[in-house]
């Protein structure tokens, strides 16, 4: 075998890395035997070209099932459901006996059928047509010039090119990968783990009280003010296994994304996904919420917007796999009670502006950059503008039953009091729990002809509210109505006469019948 061969052989993986973006999965130790691939393209072929002089097509066929074989383990290592292949020959010459027809066709693997192998060769005589098959199966064009000699300073020159070129494209990626190590992230974790245990011994990280008093998101609250209960929520988890899953998604995409920004930038990231997580929790959601959910979604956001500037790294180093949990973990926000799903999405949103603002270590760009600044600067100023406006926050209802009941068990019925007389007045349907827990406070407040009032609103809204007819029956009876009070109880018992106190209450109503019975 001449230096021609070898030109060829280099000169094909030179194209092939260089041109077409494959990389270098395997180069055998006689350095005659290379298999190429590009993971971010799932429907480009593996390559393996072969510097081998083929004598006899019957050789030539063993050597096209040898390969398939070694296709096949290598589909099933990386998943795929098909893997097709591209089998590249660069031999002297052809073999000697009829050897067109083993080329004619793909070469299938027997198992399965899911490799398919198509075999080219490069031969004297064969170049043209090798260089149509290849561009065919790639579909994109692949030619260059071939001499008839050359010296091995010439092979040696075009390998090097060929080595020194892959190796070159993965120390930049590495070094796009790997732009800082991961230390706020731990900082990060160390912070909800340590609050985690404080609310913990405070009242609980599932008591509402707790949760309130050290910084959850409460609409009403951040109304009257405390806006910090857009960042303080970020550290606060409800539950051991809300923060076990947290903590394990930040360990995962925190480091990742600490590592392509840096430390500074994952900072800024992390902080402004979860303000404006809370922001769009505190838009469009009336519950109390808390937890890093919605900065763990910025990190999702940060990573897509790498995808962007960088999608045939990213695609082949995390892509596939990153989609596919995020839109498991969106799935499951949608089809499950209970979670925040404004919360996540608008940490994925702010995490990618986020991530456009302070753009990716070493490579500024400056109008993009301010672009992002302006576009997150006009979406924080009108999403603030409209949660604090009236149509915003015109009938937050939950959230300020939530304040009421806070104030309730603090005794501090005067403020419950306003904070339901504000509902009431803005709200546009008032539901039965508001009229309820209305006459409650009016009640402890000594204000029973409006308690009575509120109670009975509550019952023509729902009927079946027995705690309302028991409550409404201790009016009158205090009223001295004991025929009123009488109805409600027997209302009462009759939704739900398991409760005893309905049953205590009518009894002490039977009893004052009787007793005015006797004095009359």
């Amino acid at each position: 075998m001449n230096n021609r061969e070898g030109f060829i052989f280099w000169k094909l993986a030179y194209s092939l890395i260089a041109d077409h973006g494959y990389r270098i999965i395997q180069l055998f130790e006689n350095q005659k035997e290379l298999w190429l691939e590009k993971i971010e393209n799932k429907k480009a072929p593996i390559i393996r070209i072969l510097n081998h002089n083929l004598d006899w097509s019957n050789a030539m066929q063993r050597d096209i099932e040898f390969t398939a074989a070694n296709g096949e383990r290598v589909r099933k290592q990386i998943g795929r459901h098909e893997l097709n292949m591209v089998n590249i020959y660069v031999s002297q010459f052809p073999p000697v006996d009829e050897y067109e027809f083993r080329l004619a066709k793909p070469f299938v693997h027997s198992d399965g059928n899911k490799t398919i192998v198509n075999s080219i060769l490069f031969a004297e005589g064969q170049y043209e047509e090798g260089f149509r098959l290849l561009s065919e199966r790639l579909a994109a064009e692949v030619s260059f010039s071939i001499n008839d000699n050359y010296s091995e300073e010439d092979v040696e020159v075009v390998k090097k090119t060929a080595l020194d070129y892959a190796i070159k494209k993965v120390q930049t990626e590495r070094a796009i990968l790997l732009n800082g190590k991961p230390f706020f992230t731990y900082v990060f974790i160390a912070i909800q783990l340590a609050v985690f245990f404080w609310l913990q011994l405070h009242g609980g990280s599932t008591n509402t009280s707790t949760l309130i008093k050290y910084g959850a998101k409460v609409n009403q609250l951040i109304v009257e003010g405390e806006w910090w209960r857009f960042i303080t929520p970020v550290f606060l988890h409800i539950g051991f296994v809300h923060l076990a899953m947290n903590t394990l998604a930040l360990y995962f995409l925190g480091t990742e994304v600490e590592r392509i920004y840096g430390s500074l930038r994952f900072v800024v990231i992390y902080l402004f996904a979860g303000v404006t997580g809370f922001i769009a929790s505190f838009i469009f959601s009336a519950n109390l919420s808390a937890g890093a959910s919605g900065a763990i979604f910025g990190c999702f956001g940060a990573l897509l917007y790498f995808g962007v500037i960088y999608p045939k790294l990213f695609f082949r180093t995390m892509g596939l796999n990153l989609l596919v949990v995020l839109g498991i973990n969106l799935m499951v926000g949608f089809s499950a009670s209970g979670i925040d799903n404004a919360g996540h999405l608008g940490g994925l949103v702010g995490g990618f502006f986020a991530a456009g603002i302070v753009h990716l270590p070493k490579k500024k760009k400056r109008l993009l950059q301010l672009l992002f600044f302006i576009a997150s600067a006009a979406l924080l100023w009108g999403s603030l503008t409209y949660g604090f406006s009236a149509s915003g926050k015109a009938y937050d209802e939950n959230s300020r039953l939530l304040m009421a009941q806070e104030y309730i068990k603090q005794n501090n019925y005067d403020k419950a009091y306003n904070v339901l007389k504000e509902s009431e007045k803005k709200a546009v349907n008032v539901s039965e729990k508001t009229y309820f827990l209305l006459s409650f406070v009016e009640i402890k407040k000594e204000m029973l002809p409006e308690a009575k009032t509120h109670l009975e609103k509550a019952i023509k809204l729902d009927p079946s509210f027995d705690e309302a007819y028991f409550n409404l029956a201790l009016i009158n009876l205090e009223q001295k109505d004991l025929e009123e009070a009488r109805k409600n109880i027997q209302q009462a018992i009759k939704l739900k006469p398991s409760q005893e106190d309905y049953g205590t209450l009518q009894q002490e109503i039977n009893r004052q019948f009787q007793s005015s019975d006797n004095v009359e």
